[in-house]
């Protein structure tokens, strides 16, 4: 179960708002999308995907501290330096292999009858 971040105490992972201190943890009226909240003085906008490209239509950008649309900017890169590691061929062969795991072996079924039948 997750902490609210202002009385820490635990909270169920849907619940709209904390039972204890009353703070909002999700959007109103949408249960499934998280509130981001900024820490200290900073605002969510200058880390933020959307502020970065100038595609953000949030009415409280550019000094937003609440935000459901935020996407960290370090996070995105992060996740496409991984997709850039030397290992990621080896990741793609082995997605693959789980992703037709029927085909291959129905393959290899038929190449030992076909050996057999030899």
């Amino acid at each position: 179960m997750p902490n609210c971040p202002r009385c820490h105490q635990s909270v169920d992972a849907q619940a709209i708002s904390c039972p204890y201190c009353r703070m909002p943890l999700k959007a109103y009226g949408h249960p499934g999308i998280p509130l981001h909240r900024a820490t200290g003085e900073e605002y969510l906008c200058q880390s933020c995907t959307y502020h970065a490209d100038d595609s953000c239509t949030f009415p409280q950008r550019p000094y937003a501290k609440e935000c459901t649309l935020y996407q960290n900017i370090s996070q995105k890169q992060l996740k496409a330096d991984q997709h850039r590691d030397p290992n990621s061929l080896a990741i793609v062969i082995k997605n693959w292999i789980r992703r037709n795991q029927f085909w291959l072996l129905l393959l290899g079924l038929l190449l030992i009858s076909f050996l057999i039948a030899l």
